[in-house]
C-alpha cells in the first residue's frame, strides 16, 4: 500500500447569486446571522444576530468614500431592515472604539433607540460622540472587561483580545440553541504595550463551548506570516529618529494609544520633547487619561501652541493625517496652514501607519507637498515603524486551531479577503466555511447552516440636509473601486 495522501479541504460553501427576499423573524430553534455592513467590504460594520423573536446588534460603524466620491464622504450601512423591526432590537454591543465599529452611532441611534453596551474606554468615546450630536439620554451601559451580561434572550460575554486601540473585545453570543463567537478586530500580540494581553485560556476553552459558528476578521487574510507586535516598534522608531536634526513628526491613527505611548518613550530616548497635533488625537489622549491608559511616569506633554517655540532638534510630535485627510494636522502642515507650527527643510515626517486602500492618491498628494518643502519622509519601507492591528495568516491559523469552530463565516474584508480567510479555516480543519455578503440571512442550528435568502441593503451618506441613501449607480461604482 502506498503512502497516504492528504485530502484537500473542501471549497467554501458558495451562496447562490439569486436568493429570495425575506423579512425574517428569528425562531426559538435557531440563531440567525444577518450582516448589514462590513462583509464583502472593509468598514461600516453592522452585524445582527437573531434568536427567539429578538435581534442583537454588534457594532455600528462608518467608512469614508475617498477622493473619487467627494459628494459622499461619510458612509454607513443602511439599517432599514432593523429600523423596521426596532421593537425586537434588544441592544447594541460595541466591540471597540474604532470609527468603522462605532462611528455611525450618533447618526443612527435615533432610528434604533436601543440600549448600548461598551467597556470603559469605548463608552468614553461613544459618549462623547453622542453628546456632541445632542444625544444625552442614550442608555449607554458601561460594562467591565470580561463581563458577562444578558441582553434580551442572549447571553453576552466579552473576551479580551489585542488590537490597535484600548479594550478590543471578541463577543461570545450565547443562546439555548448554541453559541456564536464574533471575533471583532483582533491580532495575537504578545507585547501590546497597553492594556491586558489577549485571553488565550478563554480562547482555547471556546473549543468546549457548544459553538455554531465563528464570524472572523478577514482584513489581513492575504498577508503571510504574523502581523508583528506593537512592542517591537520602539527600537525601529528610535532608529528612525536618532539621525534627524530637525523637527520630527510621527503620523498615525489617532486611536492607537499604544503608538502614542511608544512615540512619547522614543522622545525620552532621544532627548526630545513630546506633543500632539490634531484635535482627534488630543481627544483620544484625553480618553486614555480618563480611563487610566496614559502612563503617569511620562513627562508632561508640550502644548501644541508651544511646540514651535522649541529648537527644532528638540521636537518630536505625533499628529493626525496619515491617510491624507485634507483637514487633518499633517495636510495643514504640508500646506503651511497649520495654526501652531510650520515645517522647514530638514524636518522629518514618519508615517507610522499603513495606507488604507482607496487613500493612496490623498496620501501621495500630502507626501508630494511635504517633499516640495524639503521635508524627509520615512515609511515602514525604511524602518520598522508600523505593525498592523489585524491577524495575518499565522495568527488566523492559530485561532482556528484553538477555537475549533464547526463553521467559519469570514467577515470584515473584501471578497478576496473573505475567500482567503475561508481557505485558511478549511486548511486548519474547520469542517465548513460559509462566504456570505451583506444582507444574507444565515440560519445557524446544531444541525448545520444555510443561507435562507436576503434582505435589502445599501449605504447612507451624511449630507448637510441629513442622511441620504447612496444611489444604486454610485454604490456600484464605489464597490468596483473598493470603497
Amino acid at each position: 500500500m502506498g503512502p497516504a495522501r492528504s485530502r484537500a479541504p473542501p471549497p467554501p460553501t458558495p451562496v447562490p447569486l439569486t436568493m429570495p427576499h425575506l423579512d425574517p423573524i428569528p425562531e426559538a430553534d435557531e440563531v440567525l446571522f444577518l450582516p448589514l455592513g462590513g462583509v464583502g467590504e472593509i468598514g461600516m460594520n453592522l452585524a445582527l444576530y437573531g434568536h427567539a423573536g429578538a435581534w442583537l446588534m454588534v457594532d455600528l460603524g462608518i467608512t469614508f468614500a475617498g477622493d473619487r466620491f467627494p459628494d459622499y464622504d461619510v458612509l454607513m450601512a443602511d439599517p432599514g431592515f432593523i429600523e423596521r423591526h426596532r421593537g425586537r432590537l434588544t441592544g447594541l454591543v460595541l466591540t471597540h472604539a474604532h470609527e468603522d465599529h462605532v462611528g455611525a452611532l450618533p447618526y443612527l441611534w435615533k432610528r434604533l433607540r436601543c440600549p448600548v453596551y461598551a467597556t470603559p474606554f469605548t463608552a468614553a468615546v461613544a459618549g462623547h460622540k453622542l453628546a456632541s450630536a445632542g444625544l444625552d439620554l442614550v442608555p449607554l451601559h458601561e460594562v467591565q472587561l470580561g463581563a458577562r451580561f444578558p441582553v434580551g434572550p442572549f447571553g453576552v460575554e466579552l473576551i479580551g483580545v489585542t488590537h490597535s486601540i484600548p479594550e478590543p473585545n471578541g463577543v461570545l453570543i450565547r443562546t439555548p440553541v448554541g453559541c456564536v463567537y464574533h471575533t471583532g478586530d483582533w491580532k495575537l500580540d504578545e507585547d501590546p504595550r497597553l492594556g491586558r494581553p489577549y485571553d488565550r485560556a478563554r480562547l482555547e476553552s471556546l473549543a468546549r463551548e457548544p459553538l455554531l459558528a465563528m464570524a472572523c476578521d478577514s482584513t489581513n487574510a492575504v498577508v503571510p506570516g504574523h502581523s508583528g507586535s506593537e512592542g517591537s516598534l520602539r527600537a525601529g522608531l528610535r532608529e528612525a529618529v536618532e539621525g534627524c536634526t530637525g523637527r520630527v513628526l510621527v503620523s498615525s491613527f489617532s486611536s492607537n494609544i499604544a503608538r502614542l505611548i511608544t512615540t512619547a518613550r522614543v522622545a525620552e530616548d532621544t532627548g526630545r520633547r513630546f506633543g500632539v497635533l490634531g484635535p482627534a488625537m488630543q481627544r483620544m489622549l484625553g480618553f486614555a487619561r480618563a480611563t487610566g491608559y496614559w502612563p503617569a511616569d511620562l513627562p508632561a506633554l508640550v502644548d501644541a501652541r508651544h511646540l514651535a517655540l522649541l529648537p527644532p532638534c528638540e521636537v518630536l510630535a505625533a499628529c493626525t493625517g496619515s491617510q491624507g485627510e485634507p483637514t487633518a494636522a499633517l495636510a495643514r502642515l504640508a500646506n503651511d496652514s497649520h495654526r501652531d507650527m510650520l515645517l522647514d527643510p530638514g524636518d522629518t515626517v514618519i508615517f507610522s501607519s499603513r495606507v488604507i486602500p482607496g487613500n493612496e492618491a490623498a496620501v501621495e498628494r500630502v507626501q508630494a507637498r511635504l517633499k516640495a518643502i524639503g521635508v524627509s519622509l520615512v515609511t515602514d519601507q525604511d524602518h520598522q515603524v508600523h505593525v498592523s492591528g489585524h491577524p495575518a495568516q499565522t495568527e488566523l491559523e492559530q485561532m482556528y486551531r484553538w477555537v475549533q469552530p464547526p463553521l467559519c463565516i469570514p467577515v470584515h474584508g473584501t471578497p478576496r479577503h473573505l475567500a482567503a480567510n475561508a481557505a485558511i479555516a478549511l486548511a486548519c480543519g474547520v469542517p465548513r466555511a460559509l462566504e456570505v455578503r451583506n444582507g444574507d440571512v444565515c440560519r445557524l442550528t446544531p444541525g448545520g447552516a444555510e443561507v435562507l435568502g436576503t434582505v435589502p441593503t445599501g449605504r447612507l451618506a451624511a449630507q448637510p440636509r441629513g442622511l441620504e441613501r447612496v444611489p444604486a449607480g454610485i454604490l456600484a461604482d464605489m464597490r468596483e473601486h473598493g470603497r
